[in-house]
């Protein structure tokens, strides 16, 4: 039993890890939520008010939260290299993005004050509304970890070899980034600046590969210190 246990955290330790940052993300979340700041920086632009409400986006804009918890469960389960990638950069994004919200509280207003349809698209849109206020949107983490996600799929060694993984997932985030637009969460300014940070976050985390290289040091440094130690004894 003991070496059963043993063995089942040996290989899934490392989930532990996205466990106690979304515990902490979150309870920073609901605290800038929650408290009311004395200013906020106003987020609008020209296009915003081009863009119709079309409440049927609501559905990929929901789907959002499975999406990205898939690509953390599946690269955990089969790649640990991939899972750290794909974790570094989504938790960087959502760390800068909390830093930004404490100490540049920003709004907008561009929700529309009455529903214009009576459906259940609507419903569920203004559900949202209730639960997340028109506070702190900017970077657009729904754009900034949908990117996220199609990065993880590009560079995964299972994933990227299949054409109909790539095109739904390519697919997916696209129509999550829309929503973000379509049912008025978020400002294209939001969606600028999420693929800025998205655009700086791939190099440093997948071209460079410092994550990867992080990580091979460490592993490095755990042989020559077991090595040591079997040479002692």
């Amino acid at each position: 039993m003991k070496n059963k246990v043993i063995n089942i955290w040996d290989k899934y330790h490392h989930f532990l890890w996205s466990v106690i940052y979304m515990i902490v993300y979150l309870l920073w979340f609901a605290l800038i939520e929650t408290r009311k700041f004395s200013r906020y920086t106003v987020i609008h632009t020209a296009l915003d008010d081009k863009i119709p409400f079309i409440e049927i986006f609501v559905i990929p804009y929901i789907i959002w939260f499975f999406y990205v918890a898939w690509i953390v469960l599946y690269t955990g389960f089969t790649d640990r290299y991939d899972y750290y990638r794909v974790c570094a950069f989504l938790f960087t994004g959502m760390t800068i993005f909390l830093l930004i919200s404490t100490l540049w509280p920003n709004i907008h207003y561009l929700r529309p004050r009455i529903m214009p349809r009576d459906n259940i698209f609507c419903d569920m849109v203004s559900m949202i509304y209730r639960m997340d206020t028109s506070t702190n949107l900017w970077p657009s983490i729904h754009v900034y970890n949908s990117i996220g996600v199609y990065f993880a799929v590009m560079h995964s060694e299972r994933l990227s070899t299949k054409k109909w993984i790539k095109n739904t997932c390519l697919g997916i985030s696209v129509s999550i980034i829309l929503s973000t637009m379509f049912i008025k969460q978020h400002s294209t300014f939001d969606i600028m600046t999420a693929f800025v940070m998205a655009a700086v976050l791939y190099v440093l985390v997948y071209r460079t590969d410092i994550i990867l290289n992080i990580r091979t040091r460490n592993l490095e440094k755990k042989k020559r210190k077991q090595h040591s130690y079997n040479w002692v004894k």
